[in-house]
């Protein structure tokens, strides 16, 4: 199917990668209902920072997806789901475990339920490479073994079982997207590249960050959106598995010196007790074979780490986008 003009429901609709991907499918003229965790102050995350003729179209859902009723309201009478909501930073998992459980599985759930009942065409749920764990073979394939290290990968990994045991028990059209370290514009200070960007940004000459050691692989948000969208629109994808990564690794310790490259900002690095994981919950290597997106759906990525960081490291340059971050402070 071609998306071109469907109705799509896409959860998590304020975050970062759900943002880019409600761009996408607006650029190709879907009829988008933009589901945003419910708060007091209509608050409506990234959208909120949308030019005003893109935020005209969408048609916005406060909701939980903890809540099955509100799941089945959010898509009442869309075609496809795009599910993104979730709980991702793997610190704040060590802490509040149970809220990790309720939401990235009980969520999925509600997600899956409601979309049996209202006959959804195609459900894209998205997974994390984390639920790999170290790589015990590189390139990891969709069919190295899950074997999570942190709460977080573990709910990630529970709800992507979920998921597929839907598929099987029910018929459900179900694709699972498994991006690797997807990065870019609008990141969360949790992430690396952001806390590497504003730490310089802000004038550091140490940056402080954890682990040097372990390598990512990292792929352009732009390309992670137009991978869900060739999911979705793929008649051989369904119940699959699929990574969505730049069949490439590299270091933090070496992305640091790219970055301030790149900037032009020589810099020496810290590392900070709080910001490194516990030692058996460090994932040391990733580096996705993105043979199958290929193959099942002919996704490539089309930026080079160099172009995305450049692309990246300009956005948070421009003036007002440090004003979202707090370089001095830890995020989880």
């Amino acid at each position: 199917m071609e998306i071109k003009n469907t109705k799509v429901l896409v959860t998590g609709a304020g975050g970062f990668i759900a943002s880019h991907l409600v761009e996408e499918l607006l650029n190709r003229n879907c009829e988008v209902t933009a589901m945003v965790h419910y708060n007091s102050f209509n608050r409506w995350g990234w959208l909120d920072y949308f030019p005003e003729n893109l935020k005209k179209k969408l048609n916005v859902f406060s909701g939980d997806i903890r809540d099955p009723n509100g799941m089945r309201e959010a898509m009442s009478g869309c075609e496809v789901v795009f599910h993104l909501a979730a709980l991702i930073g793997i610190p704040y998992s060590y802490n509040s475990p149970d809220v990790y459980i309720d939401t990235n599985i009980k969520g999925t759930l509600n997600i899956l339920q409601a979309a049996r009942q209202q006959n959804i065409k195609k459900v894209v749920h998205t997974s994390t490479s984390e639920v790999y764990g170290t790589a015990q073979f590189v390139p990891i394939t969709e069919e190295h073994p899950i074997n999570p290290q942190s709460p977080y990968a573990a709910s990630k990994a529970g709800a992507d079982f979920l998921a597929l045991t839907f598929f099987r028990s029910f018929n459900s059209p179900v694709i699972v997207v498994r991006p690797f370290n997807t990065y870019g514009p609008r990141q969360s200070a949790r992430a690396i590249i952001p806390t590497i960007i504003t730490q310089i940004l802000a004038g550091k000459k140490e940056i402080s960050l954890g682990a040097l050691t372990p390598t990512r692989d990292l792929t352009f948000v732009k390309d992670t959106a137009r991978g869900f969208v060739k999911a979705a629109e793929s008649e051989t994808a369904m119940g699959e598995v699929v990574n969505l990564g730049s069949n490439f690794e590299i270091s933090i310790g070496d992305l640091v010196k790219k970055i301030s490259g790149i900037m032009g900002k020589p810099i020496d690095t810290g590392r900070e007790s709080a910001r490194i994981r516990p030692e058996k919950s460090e994932v040391e290597r990733l580096w996705a074979e993105n043979r199958k997106a290929k193959d099942l759906f002919g996704w490539v990525p089309e930026y080079t780490l160099d172009q995305g960081l450049k692309e990246t490291i300009d956005w948070f340059s421009a003036p007002g986008n440090m004003q979202f971050y707090k370089p001095d402070l830890y995020t989880i």
